[in-house]
């Protein structure tokens, strides 16, 4: 029998803790309660208590109800929510978790969650869920639902919506995955100016016989990629397309941090590196494009993303920093340059088409490069099936090389 656990301030939501684990039990589930409630004693009887939460966190709950610091309490709680939820995973005690709160205690129940491997079920019934909810889902599978109205009672609403989250809650902890083939795992880089030729690559390293985990570029999925190369799940990373490097240093919407192209230099991952879509910086749409922007090139890729040519000053920082991360590799890297465009749109006839940036790219990235650092340039567009082809291949001796030297 499955068992979810229901994480909360049970001392001021007892009653809707109640209420669904209520619905979880009549579904057929167990259920253990987490209390990380600081100020009241819990209303309903817990399994894991305040205390337990708090001691986890290297903390005294007394002093912190003492010290009535709401923000203090929320931060250890949270690390508390941490410790305990990846203990009882590990204790194989829980199948998944569910929480329900405001912007308190989703940020508790979240960063609990964020500790849990992916695939492990997580439901957070939330207020907050409607806004910008990338500081509490992370780079995690938290399922976010709105809560529509505050969790205060059961009502009309909060009862159809609680409801509903047990319902999934409880399919996703009961469901089973089909068996399939473990393959080694090859990360890679997209975005819609780079589909095409990473698709083709994609399907040259697939005949080889691995699996390719496709990322999206939009910030969340550069940082989702690095956190899975740093857990030590991917065996090579074909990245086309570092674009988010663009948004990062310009100030567009989908930069991934400073640690991008981090996590295989750092782990010694085979890597090829190819500067993709550099020639673009995302915004919104084209009125929510910062004013200080105005004069600059742009491009309307869907009514809600506006793109923005990179200057030729941009494009050398942007090598620079390229190399300066490629630079701290300790395993197999290579860099791959399409010299006929690094997007659909910067080649010639094209939008973006600037040979000049395009090149002050190129030279920055070959000049800031340590030695040993193999560069090849192919006069091809960035989706051309020759270049795709040459990328796939190259990846795959790089992890001969690599699987050569162990």
């Amino acid at each position: 029998m499955s068992t979810v656990a229901l994480l909360g301030t049970m001392d001021t939501k007892g009653t809707e803790y109640a209420y669904i684990r209520q619905c979880l039990e009549a579904q057929g589930l167990k259920t253990l309660l987490i209390n990380v409630g600081v100020f009241e004693g819990a209303s309903l009887p817990v399994d894991v208590t305040a205390d337990e939460v708090a001691i986890a966190a290297g903390a005294d709950l007394e002093e912190l109800r003492a010290g009535r610091d709401r923000g203090r309490a929320i931060s250890v709680m949270a690390k508390g929510a941490e410790v305990v939820l990846a203990r009882l995973y590990e204790q194989r005690r829980i199948d998944g978790v569910l929480a329900l709160g405001g912007s308190g205690g989703s940020s508790i129940a979240c960063q609990g969650m964020r500790a849990l491997p992916i695939g492990v079920p997580k439901v957070m019934v939330s207020t907050v869920a409607g806004s910008d909810v990338s500081s509490y889902v992370g780079t995690k599978d938290i399922v976010m639902i709105p809560s529509i109205v505050d969790i205060s009672g059961i009502n009309k609403i909060s009862r159809d919506v609680l409801s509903k989250a047990a319902g999934a809650i409880g399919g996703m902890v009961t469901a089973r995955v089909q068996a399939s083939e473990d393959k080694p795992l090859i990360a890679a880089s997209m975005f819609g100016n780079t589909t095409e030729g990473v698709e083709l690559a994609k399907a040259q390293v697939e005949k080889a016989g691995y699996e390719v985990l496709v990322f999206h570029c939009t910030g969340n999925g550069g940082r989702t990629m690095e956190s899975l190369i740093e857990s030590g799940m991917i065996s090579g990373v074909l990245d086309i397309t570092t674009t988010e490097w663009a948004d990062e240093l310009v100030g567009g919407i989908f930069g991934a941090g400073p640690d991008r192209l981090s996590a295989a230099a750092k782990n010694g991952i085979p890597a090829v590196v190819v500067p993709g879509c550099l020639d673009m910086v995302n915004f919104g749409a084209r009125e929510t494009v910062p004013a200080r922007f105005e004069g600059r090139l742009f491009y309307q890729h869907n009514p809600n993303v506006t793109l923005m040519r990179t200057t030729p000053e941009e494009c050398e920082e942007l090598g620079k920093r390229i190399a300066d991360h490629l630079n701290q590799s300790t395993g197999p890297v290579s860099v791959a340059i399409p010299l006929r465009g690094i997007s659909v749109i910067s080649a010639e006839d094209q939008p973006f088409y600037w040979p000049e940036a395009d090149e002050a790219l190129f030279r920055s990235l070959k000049k800031n490069l340590r030695p040993g650092i193999p560069v090849a340039e192919l006069d091809c567009n960035i989706n051309d099936a020759p270049f795709a082809e040459f990328c796939a291949k190259l990846l795959l001796t790089l992890i001969e090389e690599a699987k050569a030297t162990v």
